[in-house]
C-alpha cells in the first residue's frame, strides 16, 4: 500500500540517479553541481562565467555552415538586437527557428545555448534568428517578453528577406527561453498578429511557485537548482510576485491552454523542472491540444548544453529533429 503525501509542501526524497555520462561529465567539469544556489549577491559572478563560454559572432560564422546577421528589431522601448544565422548551403524559403535563450530570465545573451538549435537547424537546412532580450533584475518583467515579441513581429514581417518562409516559423526556447516560447505562443493565440506553426520547448522554466517534488528532490544538486530557480523568478517578478501573476510571466499559472500551436516538451528527470514541464504537457492535452512530451532519463537540466555526445542528448536531438520534420511536413502538405 502506498502511503499518500501529507498535505502541502513536498517531503525531501532522494532526487532520481543521473545518466552515467552526464555524472561523468559533471565529475570532468570539476563540480557536482553547475548553476546551483545562485543568489542576488552571486549572480554577477555567475553571469561571467555563462558568458565565458559564449562563442563570438567570428566562430559562429567560422565553422562554415550559416552566414551571421545582425539585425534590430523596432520596439517600443528602442531597437531589439537579433541574431540571425542562413544556411549557406540553401535557397529562400526555409523554416525559420525563433530562439530565445536561457539563463535564468537573467543571464545569457543571443549566442548562448545555440548549439542544440544549430544542429537542429543544419540538419532542416533552417534560418534561425535568435533575440538578444533585456535580463532581469534590471529589466523586469514583461520587458524581456516584450523584447521577444518585437523580434518574432520583425521576423514575421522579414521573413522572405530572411530566406525564411513565413508559414514555418517556429519558437524555440531553452530553460528561461522555453518560458518566452510559451508565453510567445499565447500572445500569437491572443493578439493574432503573428502567426507560429510551433512551439519546441526544451527543459522549459514555466511555473513561477518553485514548490514541486522536483524542485525539492534537486535542491544543491545536478544544474539549476530551487535556489537558482527562486532568484531568477524573483529577479523576473519583482514586487509583483506575491500578487496575482500574469500567465505571460509564468505560463503555468495559464487558466487557458486551448488554441495553442503544437508543442514539444522535454525535460530530464533528475531536474528541477521534472514535475512543472509533465503537468503542463498534461493540462495542454486536457485543454484538447497536441503536445508531444519526452521525460530523458537520468538527465539533468541542460544536459545537451553540457555533454552534447551523450546518447541521451543525441535521443533528445533525434526526437526533436523528428517532431520538427513531421511539424513541418505537415504544414507544407496543408
Amino acid at each position: 500500500m502506498i502511503t499518500p503525501e501529507p498535505i502541502g509542501r513536498p517531503a525531501r526524497r532522494p532526487p532520481p540517479p543521473l545518466d552515467p555520462e552526464l555524472e561523468a561529465a559533471l565529475a570532468a567539469s570539476g563540480e557536482r553541481t553547475l548553476s546551483t544556489g545562485i543568489t542576488a549577491d552571486s549572480l554577477e559572478r555567475a553571469r561571467a562565467t555563462l558568458l565565458a563560454s559564449v562563442p563570438s559572432l567570428e566562430q559562429l560564422a567560422a565553422r562554415g555552415v550559416f552566414d551571421v546577421e545582425e539585425h534590430r528589431a523596432p520596439s517600443q522601448a528602442g531597437a531589439v538586437p537579433l541574431l540571425v544565422l542562413r544556411p549557406r548551403s540553401v535557397a529562400s524559403a526555409r523554416p525559420i527557428l525563433y530562439f530565445t535563450h536561457g539563463g535564468g530570465l537573467m543571464m545569457g545573451n543571443s549566442r548562448y545555448g545555440l548549439g542544440p538549435v544549430l544542429r537542429l537547424a543544419a540538419e532542416l537546412g533552417a534560418v534561425v534568428v535568435s533575440v538578444d532580450y533585456r535580463l532581469a533584475p534590471e529589466h523586469r518583467f514583461p520587458a524581456g517578453l516584450d523584447d521577444a515579441y518585437a523580434g518574432l513581429r520583425w521576423t514575421t514581417s522579414h521573413a522572405v528577406e530572411l530566406s525564411g518562409a513565413p508559414r514555418q516559423i517556429v519558437l524555440v526556447g531553452a530553460s528561461a527561453g522555453g518560458n518566452l516560447a510559451a508565453a510567445l505562443a499565447m500572445l500569437a493565440r491572443d493578439r493574432r498578429e503573428v502567426e507560429v506553426l510551433g512551439q519546441l520547448l526544451m527543459y522549459p522554466m514555466l511555473d513561477d511557485r518553485n514548490d514541486s517534488l522536483s524542485a525539492h528532490q534537486m535542491t544543491g544538486r545536478g544544474v539549476w537548482d530551487r535556489v537558482s530557480n527562486e532568484t531568477g523568478w524573483a529577479s523576473w517578478l519583482g514586487d509583483s510576485r506575491h500578487g496575482r501573476i500574469s500567465p505571460y510571466a509564468a505560463p503555468a499559472r495559464s487558466q487557458d491552454l486551448s488554441g495553442l500551436p503544437p508543442a514539444f516538451l522535454d525535460v530530464g528527470s533528475a531536474e528541477t523542472f521534472r514535475d512543472e514541464v509533465v503537468a503542463y504537457a498534461e493540462r495542454i492535452w486536457a485543454a484538447g491540444g497536441a503536445a508531444e512530451l519526452h521525460v530523458w532519463a537520468g538527465a539533468v537540466h541542460g544536459f545537451d548544453l553540457l555533454a552534447p555526445k551523450a546518447a541521451v542528448s543525441r535521443d533528445a536531438h533525434a526526437a526533436r529533429l523528428r517532431w520538427l520534420g513531421r511539424l513541418l511536413r505537415s504544414e507544407s502538405s496543408g
